[in-house]
């Protein structure tokens, strides 16, 4: 066999070898992929039960209540269509997490039409600034 010829080979089976990595690399982050609906979404299109998903939207107001065992909480999450869905969490919530604010819940949907949340991503607004330098910024602008 020519150098021409091997040459050849060894191309093809690295471009084949690169194929099949991509291929079940693709194929592992299949499962993992949590698509996004907000609360519009869902009502139009119906509840994706088959799979996890991730929804996002406001908080509604009011709309928080506390189970016994300290840890559940329910909360509806809403858009400005005024579509909303249920969701109920159990866990500890981030800090930025309160009525009115953004949120992103990722978890499945039940029969029922609720959303049962694995986890809570608490959204913020571009003007947020943690409160340690929000006081840190407040002392400088009274020097000045």
């Amino acid at each position: 066999m020519k150098a021409k010829h091997q040459r050849l080979t060894l191309l093809l089976i690295a471009i084949g070898a690169m194929l099949g990595a991509v291929l079940l690399a693709m194929s592992a982050l299949k499962d993992q992929a949590a698509y996004f609906y907000a609360p519009a979404d869902v009502a139009r299109k119906g509840l994706p039960l088959d799979r996890a998903v991730r929804i996002g939207g406001m908080v509604r107001e009011g709309s928080i209540r506390r189970s016994p065992d300290g840890v559940t909480i329910n909360f509806i999450v809403g858009d400005e269509t005024n579509a909303t869905i249920p969701v109920r969490f159990t866990g500890i919530v981030p800090d930025l997490f309160k009525e009115g604010s953004g949120v992103v819940a990722e978890g499945r949907f039940q029969p029922n039409g609720s959303f049962v949340a694995d986890e809570i991503l608490a959204k913020h607004d571009e003007n947020y600034m943690p409160p340690e330098l929000a006081g840190e910024r407040h002392k400088t602008e009274t020097l000045k």
